[in-house]
């Protein structure tokens, strides 16, 4: 867009336009931001054109837009809060400046009792410290880097590529291009177990283009008392110094205010004085400027928090605060959360690592847990050394007179020198005083408050003598676990707080992660792109519940020995893999290939595999009836048999070969089930190798199918059975000539059961016509007796009737009679 110059100078306003283009040339100008667009005189606008309002940045420094004022009440605020923080850690800072000394890093030269009288300090602390940072950072910076990666839910394929390239990425950055990573990471286990605390300050340095993680010590930490971590502490302040070269240098950039500092505060304030001089430094004043830099919570005018309906709710939200300390000028604030957070979550810039927990936000260090056994041995160690000196070189009384050639040095051995006595003898003229040899006593009290504070701060060092060679591995492991106990918890509560930073920085190097590759990625490529920091978590390589490599190996020797009474329930290359990655040997996958490392193979390669002790693996869509055949016949092959007969690992070798048949056998089951079903079964894994598991509503729909078509497949192969061995037998002369002989046999029977069926049937003919007269004869007996019983039937019929007739003849006969008897009584009468 261009305008003319008249729009800038009109001194009437725009009224005068038309004359002054009269007078004057048009002048073109450039805008650089046409959204707004403002008409002034004498730097006072006349005329505003404004467009909608570009979005603020989200990042920007808000103390270039807030009154000075404002400004000096929040420094003087904050400035104040910093003060009570750090008088509410006085004593626990005071401890840890006065067991600095107990290191013995500054050699004393003391007058007291005497002119170089004994100034060791007994290397308890130190001992205990230097062995603390070299164990952690064994285990948690291996040399093949720090860093491992852990899936995000279901394990694919996929997932499995993008974690072997982002480890190998953040490896790559923290090993090779954050090359004071591993220092800085030094600096903090050292920090760590002296007070007890240290810090880790991750974040991007623009200048560098990359990534930054660097340690911060406890004492340039403050947090209020009633903290309980950093995470939810209401204020966090981050005691920086600065040269004035490199505030300039941020002030230019636009990092800070460019507003006049003044002079740096060349004082130290008296903690800062107390460690330089325990350290051995001579320091009284410092030439950078000190700053504060505080993460809080404000509730700043013009940048309140608002609710759904624009209403200003009172809620102080998170942001960083950098404050000069000498002329307490805020130099920054600036927003403290994601951009597109709407909770306004606080952003985490700093790990707290913690060695001992105590009732407080701060840890206790070696300082606070073995400083009084450590004072005390240097105190009985300086009294055995200063006893021995003065039981060597003794001193004591002697006249004045007595005269002694060199009587200011001391004698050497072997030397004799003049006396000059006055009177009587020399023993008479010196008095020696009655100093004791180094008591042994005092020498077992030191040594016994020595192993003391080393049992205490975990530095004691395990007895062989305390283990046997014949123990069980599940007793040793107890012996291990009970003296690295404390050492474990301290380890894990390390890989908590790395695990927390590496957090940070996988953030930090995936925002900053091209979308994609730059080139085709393969395997163990250093390039990820930025897709793959989402399938994955980053953890620390350290084991948290085995601080050190010899009680790993323990651990898995105890799972080999578990394994070797059970291997069928064990992954046993996946086992021995992980052990010699605690082993730290290199190229493990090439020394023991997985299952899901195998590639189909034709069944004659499976059968060379097989005879190397090499790992095979059946595949779904192989050919499995020809797989079998080839195996089986390998198995049977004389020449192979004889061979492996002096083999010591025949055994294994057949189990393995029957293993992988049975393998097959078992796909080409499945696939003959399927055929009977009409239909393919569920996948049993997914494209990952991972075992799917089947619905149970799925499951009991299929299995009264699977049922079904188990048992036609059971009938289908005994058909195909017999069937297969009556062609076998059919083609064995042998058997031809007995099938003869049986057919022959079976004509005779035929003949025979012939010759009886026809001898049956005349037989039956015989039977049934002597049976027809038989019944031509009972009929004929039968008429024969019919007439024979009628003629006899009429006989006894008509003998009846005469019988009867005489019958009543003669009753008659006596009723006359009777009759006549009485007629004649009558008479008689």
């Amino acid at each position: 867009m261009a305008i003319e110059k008249s729009l800038y100078a009109a001194p009437q306003g725009l009224e005068a336009l038309d004359q002054m283009n009269q007078d004057e040339p048009a002048l073109e100008i450039e805008i650089e931001n046409p959204e707004s667009v403002t008409i002034g005189l004498d730097g006072e606008p006349i005329l505003t054109f404004t467009a909608e309002e570009a979005e603020e940045d989200f990042s920007k420094n808000l103390a270039e837009d807030m009154d000075d004022s404002e400004l000096q009440s929040i420094a003087s605020e904050l400035t104040g809060d910093y003060e009570d923080d750090v008088s509410s850690r006085k004593d626990w800072m005071q401890t840890y400046v006065d067991g600095l000394e107990l290191l013995g890093l500054k050699i004393e030269e003391r007058s007291e009792p005497w002119e170089g009288a004994c100034g060791v300090y007994h290397p308890l602390m130190t001992e205990a410290l230097v062995k603390f940072q070299a164990e952690t950072m064994m285990a948690t910076f291996p040399a093949a880097g720090p860093v491992k990666t852990q899936i995000i839910g279901k394990e694919t394929p996929n997932k499995k590529e993008s974690a072997v390239r982002v480890q190998d990425d953040m490896n790559y950055q923290l090993m090779d291009i954050m090359t004071e990573y591993r220092p800085e990471h030094e600096r903090m286990l050292w920090g760590l177990g002296l007070s007890g605390n240290a810090f880790k300050k991750v974040y991007y340095d623009p200048s560098m283009e990359r990534q930054v993680s660097i340690f911060v010590p406890a004492e340039d930490i403050v947090v209020p008392y009633g903290a309980s971590n950093i995470q939810t502490a209401e204020r966090v302040t981050h005691v920086m110094r600065k040269t004035e070269n490199a505030m300039r240098k941020l002030q230019v950039a636009g990092f800070y205010c460019d507003v006049d500092l003044g002079e740096p505060n060349n004082t130290l304030d008296e903690i800062e004085k107390k460690i330089a001089e325990k350290l051995g430094f001579r320091a009284t004043s410092d030439s950078r400027y000190k700053l504060l830099e505080m993460q809080v919570n404000l509730d700043l005018a013009g940048y309140k928090h608002k609710d759904e309906d624009g209403e200003e709710t009172g809620i102080a939200l998170p942001y960083i605060v950098t404050i000069e300390k000498g002329s307490n000028i805020v130099l920054a604030i600036r927003r403290n959360w994601e951009p597109d957070d709407e909770t306004h979550a606080k952003r985490q810039h700093l790990v707290h690592y913690g060695y001992v927990p105590g009732f407080g936000f701060y840890y206790f260090g070696l300082i606070h847990l073995v400083g009084a056994f450590a004072k005390s041995g240097t105190s009985l160690i300086r009294q055995l050394v200063d006893a021995g000196t003065l039981s060597n070189l003794p001193g004591g009384f002697k006249t004045r007179g007595m005269r002694i050639k060199g009587d200011d040095t001391p004698i050497a051995p072997g030397e004799f020198r003049d006396v000059d006595v006055p009177s009587g003898t020399m023993r008479d003229n010196i008095l020696p005083l009655p100093y004791k040899e180094p008591s042994q006593v005092l020498l077992g009290l030191m040594n016994q408050i020595v192993e003391e504070g080393r049992r205490f701060a975990n530095t004691a060092d395990l007895q062989v003598s305390d283990m046997s060679s014949q123990a069980p591995v599940g007793t040793t492991l107890a012996i291990l676990e009970r003296t690295l106990k404390v050492m474990s918890a301290i380890q894990a509560r390390v890989h908590y707080s790395m695990k927390q930073e590496l957090g940070l920085l996988k953030k930090i190097i995936a925002d900053y992660t091209p979308e994609d590759y730059d080139y085709e990625p393969t395997e163990g490529s250093r390039k990820a792109k930025k897709a793959d920091y989402d399938d994955v978590n980053v953890i620390p390589v350290s084991d948290p519940n085995a601080s050190t490599m010899a009680q790993k190996i323990v651990q898995y020797q105890a799972v080999l020995q578990l394994a070797m009474q059970a291997p069928q329930m064990y992954n046993m290359p996946l086992l021995h893999r992980q052990m010699l990655d605690v082993l730290g040997v290199k190229e493990v996958s090439k020394l023991i290939p997985m299952d899901e490392d195998q590639k189909p193979k034709d069944p004659v390669s499976e059968n060379q595999n097989v005879l190397m002790m090499k790992p095979v693996k059946a595949f779904m869509y192989q050919d499995h009836q020809a797989h079998i055949q080839v195996h089986m016949s390998a198995m049977q092959d004389p020449k192979i048999i004889e061979l492996l007969q002096n083999n010591p690992m025949a055994q294994q070798l057949q189990a393995a070969m029957m293993a992988h048949v049975n393998e097959h056998l078992g796909f080409e089951y499945r696939k003959q089930i399927e055929q009977q079903l009409g239909m393919n079964l569920p996948p049993q894994t997914d494209a990952s190798g991972e075992e799917i598991n089947m619905d149970p509503e799925v499951e009991a729909r299929l299995a009264p199918m699977l049922a079904q078509a188990a048992q036609r497949l059971v009938q289908q192969n005994q058909q195909e059975a017999a069937q297969q061995q009556a062609q076998q037998q059919a083609q064995d002369p042998l058997v031809q000539m007995q099938q003869q002989e049986l057919q022959i046999k079976q004509q005779e029977v035929q003949r025979k059961a012939q010759k009886d069926q026809m001898d049956a049937q005349l037989k039956q003919a015989q039977l049934q016509i002597d049976k027809e007269r038989v019944d031509n004869q009972a009929q004929i007996d039968g008429v024969r007796v019919g007439l024979k019983a009628e003629h006899d039937r009429k006989i006894f019929e008509s003998k009846q009737t005469l019988e009867s007739i005489r019958l009543g003849l003669d009753a008659e006969n006596k009723r006359r009679q009777l009759e006549q008897q009485s007629r004649q009584q009558t008479k008689g009468r």
